[in-house]
């Protein structure tokens, strides 16, 4: 999220493109295309964050910046030379970094919490406990939040370190349990 996504339509001919479209799989959403013995480019439904990333007769790479959740689903890169017709597919994927928090209380809980990925993040502890536990909660926009809590009230540690892992970082926060 928040960086430039660039989808690549394969060349597999040496011949040029006479039409090439993009269009993104959903009713009412972005269309591309470029008409080479015109030198034209026309779009529909297309934010200014949608565009080629090169020039279309050269290199009819598709560009989103900045990606937004809503930006995730199929896109179809389509050319006509010819040789024929080409269809393309592919599926973007948007990731989302979580942020992550590590607190505590005197009732001797700690508590990480990595809010708002895409994915879940992943949380662990150092040292390993079978005193901690997790929730989860699912936001409206796809992404979630995890929190894990660890409680070291029968024990002596002086520190916990909590671990959270997750597809767009990795993170590591430690605490002083010495309060």
């Amino acid at each position: 999220i928040g960086h430039e996504a660039v989808l690549s339509c394969p060349n597999i001919s040496k011949e040029p493109s006479l039409l090439v479209t993009w269009k993104r799989n959903c009713r009412s959403c972005c269309f591309l295309s470029y008409r080479r013995d015109h030198n034209k480019t026309s779009r529909l439904n297309c934010s200014e964050r949608i565009t080629w990333k090169y020039s279309p007769g050269s290199d009819p790479a598709l560009r989103i910046y900045p990606v937004g959740l809503g930006d995730e689903g199929s896109y179809t890169c389509e050319f006509a030379n010819t040789e024929g017709n080409f269809h393309f597919l592919f599926s973007l994927t948007v990731i989302v970094p979580p942020t992550v928090t590590l607190t505590h209380d005197k009732s001797r809980v700690a508590v990480c919490q990595a809010s708002a990925g895409k994915p879940a993040a992943d949380i662990s502890w150092i040292p390993a406990s079978n005193h901690s536990s997790e929730e989860e909660f699912h936001h409206p926009n796809g992404t979630v939040t995890r929190v894990s809590y660890f409680g070291w009230a029968d024990s002596s540690f002086p520190s916990v370190t909590c671990l959270v892992t997750h597809a767009a970082m990795n993170q590591t926060l430690v605490t002083d349990l010495r309060c």
